[in-house]
This record gives structure tokens, C-alpha cells and sequence, in this order.
């Protein structure tokens, strides 16, 4: 399990780096990209964060997997709606912060996210630097080849 203390370290810790340019894939002939990329810590926390965009809706992701919690600890939404424990709806734009409590359930509006789901890049940078990860590359947007099938 992991404990609030823990998740708090991980996320304040600034070593959290990826190394190398992200690119997105459409591997289901669907509408929706994807990518995944390993971050680097000097900590002993192994994560991975994976990314998913759809635009057609549009909808963005960002998640934070830390894989001995078995599940997201930290992410961003964008383009989708989210609903908390308690009821109380958050809108489309939304993070998700673990808790012992509610592990990924608890979300909030994030006063730092304002680039639009329709930019991926932008929302990416902001992203990072919320979430303390230096990213050593770049991120190419996704391409809209998959768009004209469906079109």
C-alpha cells in the first residue's frame, strides 16, 4: 500500500526525468494515440507515465503509474467529466492526486492547467512542470493521419 508520505515524496521529488523524444502511435486503428515513457529518478520509485489523446472529442490524458501501488497516482483529464466519492462533479479538466482514502478516485480543478485538450504539447508542458518532471527531448503532436479515416 502506499502511504500518503510516500506518494508525497515521489511527487516533490525533482530527479524524476525522461530521457529521449515521445511519439505518439496508433496501434487499434482507432482515433485514439497513445505513448508511454519511463521516468528516470535517483530514488529507488520505478514509474512510467503514458499519455492517450483523442481528437475528436477531444480528450487528453496524462498518468503517473507507479507500479508497486499497482495503479495511477497522479494524472491529468482533459474532455472528460469526473464525479468524486463524495458526488461532487469536478468538470472536464481535472487531476487526479493519490490519497489513502480514495488512492486515484479524488480529482480537482487544476488552476495551472490552460492550454486546451486540442494541444497536446502545451498541456504537456504544463504538465510536467506541475508535476516536477524534466523531460530531456521532445514531444511531437500527434498526427491526424488516423482522423481521415474516420472522417
Amino acid at each position: 500500500m502506499l502511504t500518503q508520505a510516500e506518494f508525497d515524496q515521489i511527487l516533490d521529488d525533482p530527479s524524476k526525468r525522461i530521457d529521449g523524444d515521445i511519439t505518439w502511435t496508433n496501434s487499434n486503428n482507432t482515433l485514439w494515440s497513445q505513448f508511454r515513457a519511463d521516468i528516470i529518478t535517483s530514488s529507488d520509485h520505478d514509474l512510467f507515465i503514458q499519455g492517450s489523446y483523442n481528437p475528436v472529442i477531444p480528450a487528453l490524458s496524462y498518468i503517473l503509474i507507479y507500479p508497486a501501488a499497482g495503479c495511477r497516482i497522479y494524472g491529468l483529464d482533459l474532455g472528460k467529466d469526473h464525479r468524486n466519492p463524495d458526488g461532487r462533479l469536478v468538470g472536464e479538466t481535472h487531476k487526479h492526486s493519490w490519497t489513502e482514502t480514495f488512492r486515484d478516485k479524488q480529482a480537482y480543478a487544476p488552476p495551472d492547467i490552460t492550454a486546451p485538450a486540442s494541444n497536446p504539447v502545451e498541456v504537456w508542458q504544463q504538465f510536467c512542470q506541475e508535476a516536477r518532471i524534466t523531460h530531456n527531448g521532445i514531444m511531437a503532436p500527434p498526427s491526424d493521419s488516423q482522423l481521415d479515416l474516420f472522417l
